[in-house]
């Protein structure tokens, strides 16, 4: 074969993310992101959508990462206009480790309130990175919204979100935690001692949350 008849950059890539094999397209994805070509971007960012193995994935967003934040944001943010839930919670992680604050606009509440669970916890991540300073309580407030949300996986998720923003979240996890319903109040308290003590376990935090909300004010 000539130089003039090898496939080009994007054409191999998508030749390799075809593989059935998970190894095979996970190799692909670090060799993009080793030697990063920006003709092999929009292939990166459309097998974002379509990978089903979650360390596959993982390997593609860091494989974006390594482009230029000017060439690839503009594409990663175009997937969030995406009918996929995958394609829009992919983009998300992605630009929660890109972390250009420019972004912050794109979380919007329809995300962050989004009823796919995947997609609103990738929002409440990437708007934790991406929120501006001074900003922190009035996202709180948005996040408080969702106490009492899906099992134990996501409201980890949210618990985590809103102590990692520090003390400003207080006001909005005390508010949820004395009004609403049950499981909504159950979660807030949990919330609260796990920012006032980072190192209780969650299911620890969640259990004597249950006993403080069953015997009432």
């Amino acid at each position: 074969m000539t130089h003039t008849d090898r496939p080009d950059p994007a054409a191999r890539l998508r030749h390799a993310f075809a593989a059935a094999d998970s190894s095979s397209r996970l190799q692909a994805a670090l060799a993009a992101g080793t030697d990063p070509e920006p003709d092999q971007l929009t292939v990166l960012v459309d097998q974002c959508a379509l990978e089903p193995d979650f360390f596959v994935r993982d390997m593609l967003t860091w494989a974006l990462t390594r482009h230029p934040e000017h060439t690839v944001v503009p594409l990663v943010l175009a997937q969030l206009d995406r009918v996929e839930p995958q394609a829009r919670s992919q983009a998300l992680h992605t630009l929660s480790k890109i972390g250009d604050p420019a972004t912050w606009s794109a979380i919007t509440p329809s995300l962050l309130h989004d009823v796919d669970d995947e997609i609103a916890r990738a929002a409440w991540r990437a708007a934790v990175v991406l929120v501006p300073s001074g900003g922190e309580g009035a996202l709180a407030s948005e996040l408080a919204a969702e106490f009492g949300r899906g099992g134990r996986d996501v409201q980890l998720s949210l618990s985590r979100a809103l102590v990692a923003l520090g003390e400003r979240a207080a006001p909005a996890i005390d508010a949820a935690a004395t009004s609403g319903e049950e499981a909504a109040r159950t979660h807030a308290v949990a919330t609260g001692r796990l920012l006032e003590d980072p190192d209780e376990g969650f299911e620890s935090a969640i259990f004597e949350a249950r006993r403080l909300v069953a015997l009432g004010p």
